[in-house]
Formats: structure tokens, C-alpha cells, sequence
């Protein structure tokens, strides 16, 4: 995509911003079957609800130009969604299989959403910037020592409109004994 970065941690993020989506949008339409699937008792709508926060952090992770606090909202994500999860353990659960592997592959997306939030900030401490160190420079093509005074020879044009309190106080040139 056009003004996007290429970098490897830039595509995980992306790859992880579709993923977000496409699982948001999974525990939105099919809450209740997610929880049959692991064992979650009367949790449909907590887990919609993390759907909405899926669907949200994917569109802010592909629209932003900084990823990363978006990957790092995922990691806080999945801590919540292992924690919800996590509950199907204690629970008398006939589904304990798919509990646990429901656990397993939160830990896994966990751990990529830890690494690509932390290659990201690393990244970003070695990306060179655009800006260039000016501080050497004055500004003016003759130095600091030839832009002084040269103002006083400034000719306002003929057809420039100037306000009265800007014109030059003597015809056209402009007299510092007057300006007191």
C-alpha cells in the first residue's frame, strides 16, 4: 500500500490488524457457538463484546501510522480473553479439551502480539527521521553578520497595497531615525 512501511514488524502488525477484524467479527455474529465450543456457560455477551473491541482495534491498528500502542491494546486484550476463558477451567466443563486449546492459542497470539509490539518500538528507536539538524544554519544565504541592516534598504513595490501604519515613514524608503 501506497505510504505504508514495508518492515517486517509494519506487515505483522497488518497481518495481526485483518486477524483482529476477522476474529471480531466471528464473536459478534457467532457468540454463542464460540462459548458452546469451549465451555462457557451465559458469557454470549461478554463475548460479543470483545468482538466490538477486536473488530475496533484491528480498523485502528490498519489505519494508524503507529501500530504499535494498538498491538500492545491487543496484548491487554488477550490477557482479558484468557482470564474469561481461563473461568471455563474451574467450571464441571464436558468441553475442558476445547478449553484448553482455546487457552493454548490465546497464549500463541499473545506471544506474537508481544513480539510484533515490541519489534515495533524497537523500530522505532532506529528509524532515521526525515528532519535534518538546521541548527547550524542562520537562515540567510550571507550569514547572520550580512542580514543585519538589510531591511533598511527594503523598497516597498509601486503596486503594493500597505496598510497606512505599515508603509515606510519617508516616500518608499524606510528611515529608523523616525521610527522611534
Amino acid at each position: 500500500m501506497r505510504g505504508q512501511s514495508r518492515s517486517g514488524p509494519d506487515l505483522m502488525a497488518r497481518t495481526l490488524g485483518y486477524f483482529s477484524i476477522a476474529l471480531g467479527v466471528a464473536e459478534l455474529v457467532a457468540p454463542k457457538a464460540i462459548c458452546n465450543a469451549i465451555g462457557l456457560r451465559g458469557l454470549d455477551t461478554m463475548v460479543r463484546a470483545y468482538g466490538a473491541r477486536e473488530v475496533a482495534t484491528g480498523l485502528a491498528i490498519l489505519g494508524s501510522h503507529n501500530a504499535e500502542p494498538w498491538i500492545w491494546a491487543r496484548v491487554a486484550g488477550d490477557m482479558a480473553d484468557m482470564a474469561t476463558v481461563a473461568t471455563g477451567l474451574k467450571q464441571d466443563n464436558d468441553k475442558r479439551n476445547g478449553n484448553v486449546l482455546a487457552l493454548s492459542a490465546l497464549a500463541a497470539v499473545a506471544a506474537l502480539d508481544v513480539v510484533c509490539a515490541t519489534a515495533l518500538n524497537a523500530e522505532k528507536g532506529s528509524r532515521k527521521t526525515a528532519l535534518a539538524d538546521y541548527s547550524r544554519r542562520s537562515g540567510f544565504p550571507g550569514g547572520l553578520q550580512a542580514a543585519f541592516g538589510a531591511a533598511r534598504d527594503f523598497q516597498v513595490p509601486e503596486d503594493m497595497k500597505t496598510p497606512k501604519p505599515l508603509r515606510p515613514l519617508d516616500g518608499g524608503r524606510y528611515d529608523a531615525s523616525r521610527a522611534g
